[in-house]
């Protein structure tokens, strides 16, 4: 399952995001966007997480949670949409 992660610290680096998911079960991948331009973080990104029952967990425990000052808004990530 992806999913989406808003509202983190511009400091959140990749691993840390990987650290706190993996409390939950595997983790796939773990993504934080950063702008193209200055290669600063756009204080959002992407957990993927293979078991469907662990991401859901995850989504409960950790949405509206605090990390690193902040509270997060963790949900499913939607399709994205191409124009």
């Amino acid at each position: 399952m992806n999913i989406y992660v808003g509202n983190l610290s511009y400091n959140t680096q990749e691993k840390e995001l990987e650290e706190l998911f993996r409390q939950y079960g595997e983790v796939a991948s773990a993504r934080v966007i950063a702008d193209r331009e200055t290669n600063r973080s756009k204080g959002f990104g992407f957990v993927e997480m293979p078991d469907e029952q662990s991401a859901q967990a995850a989504i409960s425990a950790l949405n509206g949670s605090d990390f690193m000052g902040r509270p997060l808004k963790v949900n499913e990530a939607r399709e994205r949409k191409r124009f």
